[in-house]
């Protein structure tokens, strides 16, 4: 067996991925867990996130459950970190909600809800696990889940464009903020990817001729492909990159 790769080696990082019950924060969470990282998988439904958690540890990677909602109160979510490792080398921050009505049908208050859920938690969650990533011998990572929804948009997704565009910017004023300690802050912006969350468009017609029209690819992206993204971010390769969005789409993004 040859040497590790020392530029993706993440052995002795502690990590916290949120919404990692399936989709693709289970698949950032396994490429971490693979790269050698102990991984904290949080999500809301316990039974479920137990026995993904179980499924991974069987393959014989580091992985703890990590139960509770991620828009809560961070302090609580983050206790068991704190008393296990009193640090936090990588965080992505990955829950999200989506809210697709047209305008007519989306109230202010679901908008505000949205605005709530994607931005404001992400930003509670980073504010308070400072202590924890300040505590990092590694220089700590912090990588914020956004989507090509944040700069692209379409009809009948206003609330989480907005947010997923709102958590951009925050990633670009984390960045520069966070920077002076040694921290980077970077985004991942997935394309259309093959997950649970996107059942009903998988199984769309229309939609899938407009994403091979699209997408220069040509296809759907299968959730272990947003794995890299996540190590690079976290790992030494990364250690000069900050306040990117790191577009995984096929090359959406850049076709007309």
């Amino acid at each position: 067996m040859g040497a590790r790769p020392a530029l993706f080696d993440l052995y002795g990082r502690v990590a916290l991925v949120t919404g990692a019950r399936d989709g693709l924060g289970l698949a950032m969470a396994h490429a971490l867990a693979s790269a050698g990282a102990r991984v904290h998988l949080n999500g809301r439904d316990a039974e479920r996130l137990s026995a993904v958690v179980a499924g991974l540890a069987a393959e014989g990677h580091d992985v703890a459950a990590l139960p509770g909602d991620a828009g809560g109160p961070p302090e609580q979510l983050l206790a068991p970190l704190q008393a296990e490792a009193g640090r936090l080398d990588v965080l992505v921050v990955n829950a999200a909600q989506r809210d697709r009505r047209r305008l007519d049908d989306l109230p202010a208050e679901a908008f505000e809800a949205l605005l709530r859920t994607n931005v404001a938690a992400a930003y509670g969650l980073v504010r308070a696990a400072l202590p924890l990533l300040r505590a990092s011998p590694f220089g700590a990572r912090v990588i914020l889940v956004t989507s090509v929804a944040g700069p692209l948009s379409r009809a009948g997704d206003a609330a989480y464009t907005a947010s997923k565009g709102g958590l951009a910017a925050l990633v670009r004023a984390l960045a520069v903020e966070l920077g002076r300690e040694g921290m980077t802050v970077n985004a991942i912006a997935p394309g259309f990817f093959d997950t649970t969350a996107n059942v009903a468009m998988r199984h769309d017609p229309a939609v899938n001729a407009w994403l091979d029209a699209r997408v220069p690819l040509a296809r759907w992206g299968r959730p272990e492909e947003i794995g890299g993204a996540a190590v690079f971010l976290a790992s030494a390769a990364g250690a000069y990159v900050n306040g990117h969005s790191l577009v995984v789409d096929g090359g959406m993004s850049i076709s007309f």
